[in-house]
């Protein structure tokens, strides 16, 4: 699978679980991811323009960008313009992996863990129930695109994530996402920028869907 794609694939699949252990200390950053929880349990929509980059001491790993879309738990998709056509989609059953620019004529498709939290909802993977199930630790202000930022770093409580740490800047004005900086290994970071952002929204139900082109061989996981 390509490695770009990864962090998400691995959540879909993986199997995460909530840490139950409550935040302690009264670091001004809890009070931030409290209320981006609240914004995001209140979503039944969510709509971004991405830009990924990607730090990698090992391998050489292109920029991409395009849109992702979330809506209620498990509908996620990824639909990138650079490559154009790869795409990373969660149907409601299934998760399909498709990356013609690497990996033509194939798409591989997996079964979506059963949790109805945790998987293929990216949002959810840091805000639901996130006091609980992180480390916080306040960064800095910072301004993104025009829109007033809170940096705070979030280290899982739990052993069972794809990733060390991440620092996600909260919109100071919807409480949301407008960078997520994940620490996936020590060797591995990747940066998720968020723009023109679109909140509760009807989405296209096609934009759940993926249908690769007649001749694809679907490679069950």
């Amino acid at each position: 699978m390509q490695h770009r794609l990864w962090l998400v694939a691995a959540l879909a699949v993986g199997g995460v679980c909530p840490a139950l252990h409550a935040q302690s200390g009264g670091d001004p950053g809890i009070p931030i991811v409290a209320r981006g929880s609240r914004a995001y349990e209140a979503l039944t929509s969510f709509q971004a323009t991405f830009r990924q980059h990607f730090d990698d001491k090992m391998i050489d790993q292109p920029d991409s960008r395009g849109t992702l879309y979330q809506e209620g738990k498990n509908h996620f998709a990824m639909r990138f313009a650079d490559p154009p056509q790869d795409a990373i989609i969660a149907d409601g059953s299934k998760l399909w992996v498709y990356t013609p620019s690497e990996t033509p004529g194939q798409v591989m498709r997996y079964p979506l863990q059963n949790h109805p939290t945790y998987g293929t909802n990216l949002l959810g993977t840091f805000l639901d129930n996130a006091v609980e199930r992180y480390r916080i630790t306040y960064l800095r202000s910072e301004e993104i695109d025009s829109h007033m930022t809170d940096a705070v770093v979030m280290e899982p409580i739990a052993n069972d994530m794809p990733f060390r740490r991440a620092t996600i800047w909260f919109d100071r004005e919807n409480s949301l996402p407008r960078r997520l900086e994940i620490e996936e290994s020590r060797d591995h970071k990747r940066t998720l920028q968020l723009s023109q952002l679109q909140i509760n929204r009807s989405i296209p139900p096609s934009t759940f869907v993926c249908k690769p082109p007649a001749g694809t061989r679907i490679i069950d996981q």
